[in-house]
C-alpha cells in the first residue's frame, strides 16, 4: 500500500536519574557521598533510505520514543546512555512541525536530528561543598524533547508522466520498465504513483506516473494535491494525450486544462521542460490527432508513441534524455531552502495568569522543576533557593499571587508561601 502522508509524535529519551549514595566501608565511617550520573537519553534521528516507498509503517505506528538512559549508581558509577532512535524514511521525505519545515531528506544516508535526549541527573557527588560535607540531594533525569510530526513524501524521479484518466500512461510506464501498475480500461484506474527505471544507450532514467488529473486537480479534487505533488521533484514531464479525448472534450481542450492546473497548483511546475505525447497511435484515426496538435503547438516538442504497440518508445527515451541533458540539474528540488533559525534571547522566565492558577514558564525554570527529585527534602529546598534567587517569588508578588494560590511551573503544582522560600 503506497502512503505519502503521515502525522507522528517522537520523543527524545529522558535522562537517567542522579544516584543518592555514601561510601560505606569498614574504619570509613564517614566516607561522604559517592552517588553517580545518570546516562543520556537517546536522542531522535530521521534517515533517508532509498530501498523505502512508502510511509506506511508511519501510518500503522504514529508513536516512537528513545531509549531512556540508565541511572547513576553508587561508587561514582555512571548509567549508560540510552541508544538513539533511527527511523528510516523513503528518499524525498519532508519533515515538518505545523507549517515550518524542519528538513527535506533528498540523498540516501542522509541524517537529521529531530529530538534531543534529556540529560542524565547528577548525583550526589556533585553537590559536596565545605558547608555541606554529605549532601542528599540528587538530580532527576531530564525529560527528553518531544514534538508532533508531519511526514510528506514527494517522490524523486527524473521524468514525471501526466495527463487526463485514461491516457495510458500506466501502460507506457510498464512498457519501457520492469513497473507493474494496475492497468485497465477504465478511469482512475491509477490510484497511486509508481516509479519505473527505463534503460536506453547505457542510460538510466527514472519515471514517476501518477495518477490521472481532472479540472480542479490544483485545488484538490480528484485528489489533485496528493497527485501532484509527486511530480515537482521531476527535472521534465511527459505529458501523455488521449487521442480520444476525456469528459466529452477534445484532446486540445483537456491539453489547456491539464496545464492550466499545473499553473495554478505551482507556477515553477508550470514552467518545468514538457514533452507532449500523443499515446495509442495504434487506433484509427490517431495519427490524424497527432498532426493536428503538432501543428497548434509547433514551438513544442510533440511525439506520437503507442504504449500498445511499442511505436515511438524509443524516440521518446532519446527525447528525454536530450532534455534532460540540457535541464539543470538544481531544478530537481523546487522548494526554497529552509531559512536558519534567527538567534533571539529569550527571557529566563515569565509568569502568566488564568483563572485556575498562576503559571511560570521559561526553558530553565521548567528544566530545573523536572530535574528536581521531590523526595528529598533537600533537593527542594535547593530549588527554592533557586528560584528565589532568580526572582520567581518577586514575579507572582508583582503578579497579585497570595499565599495559598496554586502556581505551576512546568507539570509540577506548588501552593505558594512566599516566607517558606528563604
Amino acid at each position: 500500500m503506497f502512503i505519502d502522508k503521515a502525522n507522528i509524535i517522537v520523543k527524545a529519551g529522558s535522562g537517567g536519574d542522579g544516584c543518592m549514595s555514601f561510601r560505606r566501608e569498614k574504619y570509613v565511617p564517614k566516607g561522604g557521598p559517592n552517588g553517580g550520573d545518570g546516562g543520556e537519553g537517546g536522542h531522535v534521528f530521521f534517515r533517508a533510505n532509498p530501498h523505502l516507498k512508502t510511509l506506511l509503517d508511519f501510518a500503522r505506528r504514529p508513536k516512537f520514543e528513545a531509549e531512556r538512559g540508565d541511572d547513576g549508581r553508587g561508587k561514582k558509577q555512571f548509567g549508560r546512555d540510552g541508544k538513539d532512535l533511527v527511523l528510516d524514511v523513503p528518499c524525498g521525505t519532508v519533515i515538518k512541525e505545523g507549517e515550518e519545515t524542519i528538513a527535506d531528506l533528498l540523498g540516501s544516508g542522509e541524517m537529521v536530528r529531530v529530538c534531543k535526549g534529556g540529560q542524565g541527573g547528577r548525583g550526589n557527588v556533585h553537590f559536596k561543598s565545605s558547608v555541606r560535607q554529605a549532601p542528599r540531594i540528587a538530580e532527576r533525569g531530564e525529560p527528553g524533547e518531544s514534538r508532533s510530526l508531519r511526514l510528506q513524501l514527494k517522490l524523486i524521479a527524473d521524468v514525471g508522466l501526466l495527463g487526463m484518466p485514461n491516457a495510458g500512461k500506466s501502460t507506457l510506464l510498464s512498457r519501457f520498465t520492469r513497473a507493474h501498475p494496475k492497468i485497465a480500461d477504465y478511469p482512475f484506474t491509477t490510484l497511486s504513483p509508481n516509479l519505473g527505471v527505463a534503460s536506453y544507450q547505457y542510460r538510466e532514467l527514472v519515471f514517476a506516473d501518477i495518477p490521472g488529473l481532472i479540472e480542479g486537480s490544483h485545488a484538490g479534487k480528484g485528489l489533485g494535491h496528493q497527485f501532484l505533488q509527486h511530480i515537482e521533484r521531476t527535472r521534465i514531464l511527459v505529458h501523455v494525450v488521449d487521442p480520444l479525448g476525456f469528459g466529452g472534450k477534445s484532446p486540445k481542450e483537456n491539453i489547456r486544462i491539464i496545464e492550466k492546473e499545473l499553473k495554478r497548483y505551482s507556477p515553477l511546475l508550470a514552467k518545468k521542460p514538457t514533452i507532449l505525447v500523443i499515446n495509442k497511435q495504434d487506433l484509427t484515426d490517431a495519427n490524424l490527432v497527432f498532426k493536428d496538435i503538432k501543428k497548434a503547438y509547433r514551438r513544442r516538442k510533440v511525439l506520437a508513441i503507442s504504449g500498445v504497440s511499442g511505436e515511438g518508445i524509443n524516440q521518446l527515451l532519446a527525447e528525454s534524455i536530450q532534455l534532460l541533458d540540457k535541464t539543470p540539474l538544481e531544478q530537481k528540488k523546487i522548494e526554497k531552502a529552509v531559512k536558519p533559525p534567527r538567534i533571539m534571547l529569550d527571557p529566563e522566565f515569565w509568569v502568566e495568569k488564568d483563572p485556575l492558577s498562576y503559571i511560570v514558564k521559561g526553558k530553565k525554570v521548567e528544566r530545573l522543576v523536572a530535574m528536581t527529585n521531590f523526595s528529598l527534602d533537600e533537593g527542594i529546598e535547593r530549588t527554592q533557593h533557586i528560584l528565589k534567587k532568580m526572582g520567581v517569588e518577586k514575579a507572582l508578588v508583582s503578579k497579585g499571587a497570595k499565599r495559598g494560590d496554586p502556581v505551576t511551573i512546568g507539570e509540577v503544582e506548588f501552593t505558594f508561601d512566599p516566607d517558606e522560600i528563604r
